[in-house]
């Protein structure tokens, strides 16, 4: 940008609150899942009665939006659609169920009874998300209720896992902070349950709850009848780590240090996500901006008034432009502060310096400032299995483990897992765990800083491959990078089967985003560390192709780097991909700027 830049027309906020009235609902257009959350009688629906429905797995369309609000999304078995369409069969549906884990910490024993539920009523796997919680694929509409029964026994729940409400909190996992680490959960913690829905109707249909008769009528205090415009994602970081990537999320906290790694205050972000739609250039990723400064028992009240202007603020008739990252860019963030700050009660303070180094996990053994020591293992796609042939057997092992540990296990933004808080007396007897069954405590650079969401053959929204096909494409990548002596350079590198963003493809120094079979868009030139997008280099790439256009990359890479310097910011220098500042630049200039000599 430069002073050339016309200065920004901003809309005129509105000063009411949602409508939650149907009739009024209708006459203003409001989109048709607004009238759903408004019939719904608080996210109950026809829920309770379409699971005694047998003659199909599938549930009512409208139930399928309500369910997300369960942690549950209605899928179907792409693989199979083919032969059962053949057939005349319906549909292999099942129910892909996410778990509300804020901080990503569970205990042993909830561990055990994780792993019995996958191998139950799921698919025989635990998959870790890139939102540092579990989910299952897979159950049937038949044991949902059993599996619902099964979570709440761990004393874990799936309540707004997904939805239009704030999602699973994340929050940095940083092994070698621990004062930090626990300032982060515990404020994580608190926003979650502060932020929780408090409908019944979560227990009432999974666990056959008491219904909520008579009395005093049920309502939503923070939420009211229609809850949020979209989804809300809040995490926060503690640098140097940004592994939970904050400027990738509508709210974020960063933490502000002292010397002795004591938290000080939070840097607040706002505005930041990662979903669009191909061929729609008003639709974009954006970067967070950092918004202000508050203090450490101030953190709560700021997310809950974020989140309650957005709740107030954000587009009701189109959801491709209802997140928070479409509020600021059309009432600006000064106007969006103000109000913040209104409804917090006083003035803020502006940010405080900080610097991140990386958005990876840090692997192998970590010992904490607390004297606990800590093991990250590498999780290819956070997909927690056990391999068939001589790979690693994390499924089995991990629950070795959890039989015997008595610390925590933490998940990380990356999909990986950590066992966490180990005595110093119990770090041989995990170690020999970890070598038994194979399980890896790191990886090569690439696949390191590698995230892949699920796609095919589950995931509806998918136009390709990116779980299944990743591995692949990183040996490829791994023989070209090790060609030019790159083997050991940490570039981040992510996939996603379609434009939504679930792997933060748009804010990776090479972003996979899939436009159909075997096809994708080639984004590079993001940051590091996550606070930069990056650009669309070249369209509708081939898997057969990848390798051939990023192999001259790698080379002007290896032969032109500065001491330090990191490959998206080479690109930006070297004038092969054009910056992108934010996100309503980020269709623009796109392409290769020049031929590759």
């Amino acid at each position: 940008m430069d002073d050339l830049t016309p200065p920004r027309t901003y809309e005129t906020p509105p000063t009411t609150r949602p409508i939650d009235e149907a009739d009024a609902a209708r006459e203003a257009g409001l989109a048709h899942n607004e009238h759903i959350k408004i019939a719904s009688g608080f996210l109950r629906g026809t829920l309770a009665d379409g699971l005694l429905k047998h003659a199909t797995g599938a549930i009512s369309e409208d139930d399928g939006q309500l369910v997300k609000f369960h942690g549950m999304y209605l899928q179907d078995d792409r693989d199979l659609r083919p032969e059962r369409t053949k057939k005349k069969l319906d549909k292999a549906y099942s129910f892909m169920i996410r778990l509300r884990i804020a901080g990503g910490v569970v205990t042993p024993k909830q561990w055990l009874v994780l792993d019995n539920i996958a191998t139950t009523y799921a698919n025989g796997t635990l998959r870790a998300t890139t939102r540092q919680t579990f989910q299952y694929h897979g159950v049937i509409k038949s044991n949902l209720k059993r599996t619902m029964a099964a979570i709440d026994a761990a004393l874990l729940d799936t309540i707004a896992a997904c939805g239009d409400v704030n999602r699973n909190v994340m929050a940095s996992t940083n092994p070698a902070q621990s004062g930090a680490h626990k300032a982060a959960y515990d404020l994580g913690k608190a926003i979650s349950d502060t932020l929780l829905p408090k409908t019944n109707a979560w227990r009432e249909i999974w666990l056959d709850g008491e219904k909520v008769i008579g009395g005093e009528p049920e309502f939503e205090p923070v939420y009211g009848k229609t809850y949020l415009p979209r989804k809300f994602k809040i995490v926060i970081a503690v640098p140097p780590s940004n592994e939970v990537d904050v400027f990738a999320h509508d709210l974020g906290f960063i933490a502000i240090l002292d010397k002795k790694n004591e938290v000080t205050g939070w840097n607040v972000t706002v505005g930041g996500g990662m979903g669009m739609t191909h061929g729609e250039p008003d639709t974009f990723p954006r970067t967070a901006d950092v918004m202000l400064f508050c203090k450490p028992d101030e953190a709560v009240r700021v997310a809950e008034a974020v989140m309650t202007v957005q709740r107030d603020w954000g587009n009701r008739k189109n959801r491709k432009n209802a997140r928070l990252k479409y509020t600021i860019e059309r009432y600006g963030l000064a106007a969006f502060r103000a109000e913040v700050e209104k409804r917090f009660g006083k003035p803020l303070s502006d940010p405080k310096p900080f610097t991140f180094t990386g958005n990876g996990d840090r692997f192998g053994w970590t010992e904490g400032d607390d004297g606990r020591h800590h093991l990250t293992l590498y999780v290819p796609s956070g997909r927690i299995k056990d391999d068939l042939g001589d790979g690693p057997k994390l499924l089995a092992g991990l629950r070795r483990i959890a039989e015997i540990h008595e610390g925590d296990f933490r998940l990380t933004g990356n999909q990986n897992v950590i066992i966490a808080n180990v005595p110093s007396e119990k770090r041989a007897e995990i170690e020999a765990l970890v070598d038994e069954y194979g399980m890896q405590k790191g990886a090569s650079a690439l696949r390191r800083n590698s995230i892949a969401c699920v796609a095919l053959p589950t995931c509806g929204l998918a136009l390709a491959e990116s779980e299944r096909y990743l591995p692949d494409l990183m040996t490829e990548l791994e023989e070209s990078l090790a060609s030019h002596g790159l083997q050991d350079d940490e570039i981040t590198i992510r996939m996603t089967g379609c434009p939504n963003g679930c792997a933060r493809p748009f804010i990776a120094e090479i972003g996979f985003v899939g436009r159909g079979p075997e096809r994708y868009h080639l984004y590079l030139g993001a940051a590091f560390d996550g606070s930069r997008l990056g650009k669309l280099y070249a369209e509708d790439v081939s898997s057969s192709e990848i390798r051939t256009i990023l192999d001259p990359l790698f080379a002007a890479y290896a032969q032109g780097k500065t001491a330090g310097e990191r490959f998206g910011d080479f690109l930006i220098r070297a004038g092969y991909v054009e910056k992108t500042f934010n996100g309503p630049d980020f269709h623009t200039k796109t392409g290769a700027l020049k031929a590759i000599a």
